[in-house]
């Protein structure tokens, strides 16, 4: 008999391992690069999806504003890649050679100073996860410590997402504005733009994606995960039992930055380009989206979140570009209302027990010494 605070149960064995097969196996040999490339895409969204278990459906904090986290840690990745792009010889015939190019047209004539440590790929890497975990630390400690929560606190990280998205544009001189920071092209002199490049970046980035979720599912059968549960069904019986609320919720909330700066830089490198069009409200409430599609209550089910409901937009700007909101909208309201626990609701409540009950019936048929009765 399998207890539940195990690390992994046997169903959620076989649930990491359908998803292993999906990414690793099903999708390289069904898809060609450029599909593949989508789906890499897709799963770098996971990431976020799968903090927001942590933060929303465990924790019961609805962020409205996670597109900050990833795209600040997508930013800090551009800037790498930027940098090493931005060579003397690369950028010869600017009026000031060896800063990026939307420097020079800005008329910037030297790198910023805050720019300079980016040169660094160790500083880089540190920053993606760093910057979104600080950042989202100043707002935790701001809110939390406050009270400030529920409606409130979706409302404020929305304010924070479209503040920064003004800012990004209006510092066109250092961000790159509108555009963002394109023309991405190589990784320590490795081109991430060939075909071969981006499928390994896609297995890097599956890999990465379990190593999040490994580290999710740690949080989730952990103390940590109980009391996450307990705050958000009875946070002041919590309290007053002597916890302090407020650092839990702190925590929770930069783990979920973190993974969502893991997934921006790997957007970032899957995509070629980073820009404020994910940073802001738009795709913050579509991250919200993809976990609810998925489950809010299930860290597996928030990655087929993710997959599902970018290859329904995928398909539906392609087919239908001038509808393919009102599709993606149908779509949510349809889940939500029909499935309030998201496709890993429909599968615990049908799917799961038939499977149960086949295996339970063959388990049977095939023990030794089963009584039969006479007709059979």
């Amino acid at each position: 008999m399998e207890t539940s605070n195990r690390f992994l149960s046997r169903s959620e064995i076989i649930g990491f391992a359908v998803l292993a097969a999906v990414i690793f196996i099903v999708l390289p040999v069904a898809l060609d690069t450029f599909r593949l490339n989508l789906f890499g895409k897709y799963l770098t969204y996971a990431f976020v999806a799968v903090g927001l278990v942590l933060c929303w459906g465990a924790g019961g904090i609805l962020s409205l504003g996670q597109g900050v986290f990833f795209g600040l840690g997508g930013y800090c990745m551009a800037m790498f890649l930027k940098l090493e792009a931005s060579t003397p010889e690369n950028t010869a015939i600017q009026s000031t050679p060896g800063i990026p190019d939307f420097m020079d047209w800005n008329q910037l004539t030297a790198l910023p100073a805050w720019w300079q440590p980016f040169n660094s790929l160790a500083f880089a890497l540190l920053a993606v996860v760093a910057v979104p975990v600080i950042f989202a630390f100043i707002i935790g400690v701001a809110m939390f410590t406050r009270r400030v929560g529920g409606v409130y606190f979706a409302i404020i990280t929305q304010a924070f997402a479209a503040i920064l998205t003004i800012l990004i544009i209006g510092q066109q001189g250092y961000t790159g504005g509108v555009n963002g920071i394109t023309d991405l092209r190589t990784l320590l002199g490795w081109d991430i733009r060939t075909d071969e490049a981006k499928e390994i970046l896609y297995y890097v980035n599956g890999v990465l994606l379990f190593a999040v979720l490994f580290a999710a599912q740690y949080v989730r059968k952990s103390k940590l995960g109980r009391l996450l549960i307990a705050m958000r069904d009875q946070e002041d019986r919590v309290r007053f039992s002597g916890y302090n609320v407020a650092n839990f919720k702190i925590f929770v909330f930069c783990l979920g930055a973190a993974f969502a700066g893991i997934g921006g830089a790997m957007f970032t490198l899957q995509v070629g380009f980073m820009s404020p069009t994910l940073v802001g409200i738009v795709p913050s409430i579509e991250m919200v989206i993809f976990c609810a599609v998925g489950g809010r209550l299930s860290i597996l089910g928030a990655v087929y979140g993710a997959l599902v409901v970018n290859w329904a937009k995928t398909t539906f700007s392609e087919s239908f570009p001038e509808l393919w909101l009102l599709g993606l909208g149908g779509l949510f309201i349809a889940v939500v209302m029909a499935f309030p626990n998201g496709l890993a609701g429909v599968y615990a409540e049908h799917v799961a027990p038939r499977i149960a009950k086949l295996f339970n019936k063959s388990a049977g048929d095939d023990m030794p010494g089963a009584a039969k009765t006479p007709a059979e």
